[in-house]
């Protein structure tokens, strides 16, 4: 078996985060499916009444655009390995722009998929900067590749 010249061994980072990145993608593709269909009445209760107010779209375009982009998001981020970091900061900020959703929800007390606890809904405010860091962290170039 004949190595290639620029062959370097896969690191066990390397390993753990190309599966980090792999999770975070089916993550998405599965919330934003859920956001498009079985789900979509559900999260609209997610949506703060002020949006509807500043954006062109009503509480159920805002819940099928975030499905769609949730989808996309996912997708790219496996598809297209070239734009990974720039995909992997879209995904961060995707989760930071839905946060006040989050904490409109836990305000509120409004149950929604999965959130259906004042405790469940208080939890998920600090699973959103883990998010964030895991997006970013899985999304980032290995050192090898940095450095050639």
């Amino acid at each position: 078996m004949r190595r290639r010249p620029n062959h370097r061994p896969t690191r066990p980072l390397t390993v753990i985060r190309s599966i980090a990145r792999w999770l975070l993608a089916g993550l998405l593709v599965f919330a934003g499916l859920s956001h498009l269909f079985w789900a979509r009445r559900g999260y609209r209760i997610v949506v703060p009444d002020w949006v509807e107010q500043v954006a062109p779209i009503d509480k159920d375009g805002v819940v099928v655009a975030s499905g769609a982009a949730e989808v996309l998001l996912g997708v790219a981020v496996v598809a297209l390995p070239r734009e990974r970091r720039r995909i992997g900061a879209m995904i961060a900020a995707f989760f930071v722009a839905v946060f006040p959703g989050n904490v409109h929800q836990w305000r509120t007390g409004r149950p929604a998929p999965l959130m259906r606890t004042d405790r469940a809904r208080f939890i998920r405010l600090f699973l959103q900067p883990v998010l964030v860091a895991w997006a970013l962290w899985s999304t980032a170039p290995d050192r090898a590749r940095r450095r050639g």
